[in-house]
């Protein structure tokens, strides 16, 4: 058996701060990466890539608009991890900032419905108490053929918004944002889910304004990097 040798990451100078603006361990995780400053993470939206360059977003903008503006029932599907549930977070919480009034999720039990958006959710969601107009999947739906067949079926519209690996097809969503899909010229390939319904979310932010949404439904404008 070959030996494997674990590498740690070189640390710091000793005397590098610990960034009192941040809880204590999160502080020295960041000294310990070298950085001596809040202005050294990167933190304002305007540092991240260009939305644009997302294949999909603006299909996935265009259905957002038209829920959001008509009211229209939609249902975040999500998954269990960790990466999933921060996903459905910020998908809920980022709409709702928006002036989304009728906005849930779902997170299916893998072991009973199978992973991500399976015909057998798609049922599931169908019987919420407020049928929803549209199904966002966030970390998930890049494979899910069948459900996104089946919600289409039942006059459910689908976005799927995921980062993994596509197959041999892709589902006949009505846009699907994934910067792992084929013909995706977006850079940063790691992009978790998380990431990249949160991109959704900026680029709906922006065509929200130059419609003058916000103002029109006396909504303040959200600053979506307080997610």
């Amino acid at each position: 058996m070959k030996r494997v040798t674990i590498q740690r990451r070189p640390q710091g100078p000793s005397d590098w701060p610990v960034l009192s603006e941040f809880p204590k361990t999160l502080g020295r995780i960041y000294a310990s990466r070298g950085i001596q400053s809040k202005e050294a993470l990167g933190r304002n939206l305007n540092e991240l890539l260009p939305d644009r360059e997302m294949m999909g977003v603006e299909g996935a903008v265009a259905r957002l608009l038209t829920a959001v503006k008509a009211n229209e029932p939609i249902l975040i599907v999500g998954d269990f991890d960790c990466d999933g549930a921060t996903s459905t977070s910020v998908a809920v919480l980022g709409l709702r900032m928006m002036g989304c009034q009728s906005v849930d999720y779902l997170v299916p039990n893998r072991f009973e419905y199978g992973y991500g958006l399976s015909p057998e959710i798609v049922d599931v969601a169908y019987n919420q108490k407020v049928t929803p107009k549209l199904l966002v999947t966030v970390d998930n739906g890049i494979s899910s053929i069948e459900g996104v067949a089946r919600a289409n079926t039942l006059g459910m519209d689908v976005v799927v918004t995921d980062h993994h690996l596509a197959g041999d097809a892709l589902p006949d969503a009505v846009a699907i944002v994934n910067p792992n899909q084929p013909g995706c010229a977006f850079p940063a390939k790691s992009t978790c889910g998380v990431g990249v319904i949160f991109y959704v979310l900026i680029a709906l932010r922006r065509a929200l304004v130059q419609e003058d949404w916000f103002a029109k439904e006396g909504l303040p404008l959200p600053n979506l990097a307080t997610l």
